[in-house]
């Protein structure tokens, strides 16, 4: 891993101020920022759900050939949700995390040597990728390109690191008409939640007013980290024009998305542990159900483009 400097975990005002005007300077408060609670604000874990829903969202896009790839690269690893629950699945046998976020390496470098994975880390703007030609059969990425500022030249470098004949795969990218429906329904819920835990019988439900603001911030961060949305046909055209083969977008979670961002906001909302295992199970179960209408009912007489959730794939040719 680099030697960049440490990250700070808590930005000030004034920092999330000067951001407004730099996306890729709030990309890293943002994600340094979140990077020790992370996992837990979106329900990340590495175990059979997690390995589950990354193995499924690769088997949407790509389906069961040419697993395991041999050396796989995550761009905006994050805590390493997406690769490290993909090697553990079977799909790649070496991995390499990449994160503009010293916080974000240094947490996904820590989980893969919790699980035991051969994994090395880079902090590393996606536009200029830091490794050779031809050097990776598999780059994946969860939520990352819609933080980009320039998609199509990060897509041109994601090929130029890809072997002949490698793949790469982007999953959980905002679509423009689910993100505008989500982001809705999250802040009203962020507001009833903290509106309602001012009631007296609700005090034990309400976290203190200073991590309510801290989130605020947090939240005023998010707002310009998160570039882009995406229409599916534009995406495909944008991995086409980068120089993909094959390129293409499949779009997931309608009426889940409905369901997920109010309760993650929830959440969020109040304090950790409060809601325990019983809710964690209902909300899994839930969304569950709702992703089996999605996929097996909904995609057929819904238009792609009104899903929240879009993945991309394509090849570097041989």
């Amino acid at each position: 891993m680099s030697t960049d400097p440490a990250p700070n975990p808590h930005a000030t005002a004034e920092q999330v101020a000067a951001a407004q005007h730099d996306r890729k300077l709030a990309n890293v408060l943002y994600h340094d920022w979140e990077a020790g609670s992370y996992d837990d604000k979106w329900s990340i874990s590495y175990d059979e759900r997690c390995i589950t829903y990354a193995a499924d969202r690769f088997r949407l896009v790509v389906g069961d050939g040419g697993w395991p790839y041999g050396h796989a690269l995550e761009l905006g690893c994050g805590t390493g949700f997406f690769l490290l629950n993909l090697m553990q699945a079977g799909v790649a046998k070496r991995g390499s995390v990449t994160d503009l976020s010293p916080g974000m390496v240094r947490a996904a470098l820590r989980n893969a040597g919790g699980l035991g994975l051969d994994v090395d880390g880079r902090v590393a703007d996606a536009e200029r990728i830091p490794y050779e030609d031809e050097t990776f059969d598999l780059v994946v990425g969860h939520a990352v390109l819609h933080h980009i500022p320039d998609v199509e030249l990060a897509l041109r470098e994601v090929l130029r690191v890809l072997k002949p004949g490698g793949r790469f795969v982007f999953a959980g990218e905002p679509t423009t008409v689910g993100d505008a429906y989500a982001r809705r329904l999250g802040a009203l819920t962020w507001k009833a939640a903290t509106t309602i835990t001012r009631l007296p019988v609700l005090r034990g439900w309400r976290r203190p007013q200073a991590e309510l603001d801290e989130s605020s911030r947090a939240a005023a961060l998010e707002a310009v980290v998160d570039i882009h949305t995406f229409d599916p046909a534009e995406l495909e055209g944008i991995a086409r024009r980068a120089g993909a083969a094959d390129a293409r977008v499949v779009t997931e979670e309608f009426t889940a998305a409905m369901l997920g961002w109010p309760v993650r906001t929830f959440e969020a909302a109040v304090p950790p542990g409060k809601l325990g295992m019983g809710w964690a199970m209902f909300a899994y179960r839930s969304w569950q159900r709702l992703s089996w209408l999605d996929q097996r009912v909904l995609t057929r007489v819904v238009p792609r483009a009104w899903f929240y959730n879009a993945l991309v794939t394509g090849t570097r040719s041989r």
